[in-house]
């Protein structure tokens, strides 16, 4: 399997100081698109490992592709050996990306100045819960916490019924996302002026923000114009449709679709309905379509109103099950975990492309000494830290 960087960040050095999803899923991204992404792992190692089972104790079925592409340092950043090594790692480095609290950041001497002082340019994303100067700095944040806090769980019960959490790790998982954009954007920053600056990615604010895309709606104005929700999307009837045979997702969108769907279900009296006749009618009359238009979908199978749909150019999905999804992957192998599922890089490029996985998941520690051994000439090369045993939750320190 090639190891040589290849991608559009081949030749950007990534030191990563995160654990469980949001931080590792940026690096993830970051290794993907070729960047020498170098991990420093704590002794106790990091949740993401045993987050589900796996071929590997090491190696969770979520580790052996949220790791991938990424090289494996164990530091003890509480010891003097540890920190330096890592403060060695940095001074090679274009990017510092952590998910540790700011008091922790604090106390291992690792903040933003402390980081500069040793890379003037270096572009250092800062991520945790809540802002850092907020007197929420230092609260522990999870996936359910951040979801609570921005609005999700509302969404739910406006459709009708209560609180709930979207079941997906949405909270870790867009953060991750915006690590990653905000990283390229101050590398792009970094190469027109050669200044580097410290990028901060508040979960909380990251999540609101995208919660009230469409949310904050008419409450936007001032005075508002009607309460926050966009009622399309909170109608209880936007819900996969039952078809004779199973399930399929059928939306009609423009005046046009209605139509030809109603026509097709033999409801020629809807097909002139005013509901249908502009976009604001359309959705200020969503519950009622919804519902016309589960009835039509009924008569059905899944298949027939896949084939119709696709002739009209109506927008339809089938509803495929997690199994279906998984077993749709490619496969490659693992020199440690053998035959397993890759989720393949989702963007393509034209030119600067690789393989979405150049390096397999690595084991906790794997290329400490070759890493390290890199910096002899800066640092002394510290003993290596025994195997320690595996963490069950993020931010050890």
């Amino acid at each position: 399997m090639p190891t040589t960087p290849t991608g559009p960040l081949d030749g950007v050095r990534v030191v990563d100081v995160t654990s469980i999803v949001m931080g590792p899923l940026a690096t993830q991204i970051f290794g993907d698109l070729g960047a020498d992404v170098i991990t420093v792992e704590d002794p106790r190692g990091t949740l993401s490992r045993v987050m589900t089972a796996g071929p590997h104790p090491q190696l969770s079925g979520v580790a052996l592709n949220l790791l991938r592409n990424k090289r494996n340092v164990v530091l003890d950043l509480k010891t003097p050996d540890g920190r330096d090594a890592l403060l060695g790692l940095v001074a090679t480095a274009d990017v510092f990306v952590t998910n540790l609290r700011p008091a922790t950041l604090g106390r291992l001497g690792l903040a933003y100045d402390d980081v500069a002082a040793v890379r003037p340019d270096i572009v250092y994303c800062q991520a945790q819960g809540y802002p850092s100067d907020s007197d929420q700095a230092d609260a522990p944040a999870y996936d359910d916490v951040i979801q609570a806090a921005t609005g999700l769980p509302d969404t739910f019960a406006r459709v009708g019924g209560e609180p709930a959490f979207v079941p997906s790790l949405i909270a870790d998982k867009v953060s991750g996302l915006t690590i990653a954009y905000a990283v390229m954007a101050a590398l792009l920053h970094r190469v027109r002026t050669g200044e580097g600056q410290r990028v901060e990615v508040p979960m909380v604010d990251v999540m609101t923000a995208f919660t009230l895309v469409e949310h904050a709606g008419a409450a936007t104005a001032r005075p508002a114009q009607g309460p926050p929700g966009y009622g399309r999307i909170l109608s209880p009837g936007r819900r996969p449709q039952r078809t004779r045979d199973g399930w399929i997702s059928v939306l009609p969108y423009t005046r046009r679709n209605f139509e030809d769907l109603f026509r097709a279900g033999g409801r020629d009296d809807l097909a002139t309905d005013e509901r249908i006749a502009s976009a604001r009618s359309r959705i200020a009359n969503a519950d009622d379509l919804y519902r016309e238009v589960a009835e039509i979908i009924a008569q059905r199978t899944t298949a027939e109103w896949l084939s119709f749909c696709r002739a009209a150019e109506v927008p339809a999905s089938g509803v495929p099950t997690l199994d279906d999804l998984v077993d749709a992957l490619p496969e490659d192998d693992h020199p440690v975990a053998g035959r397993y599922k890759v989720l393949p890089q989702p963007v393509r490029f034209s030119r600067a492309s690789g393989p979405t996985v150049r390096r397999p998941a690595a084991l906790s520690g794997q290329h400490t000494d070759e890493v390290l051994a890199e910096l002899v000439d800066r640092i002394p090369l510290p003993d290596p830290p025994g195997p320690g045993p595996v963490a069950t939750g993020g931010d050890p320190l």
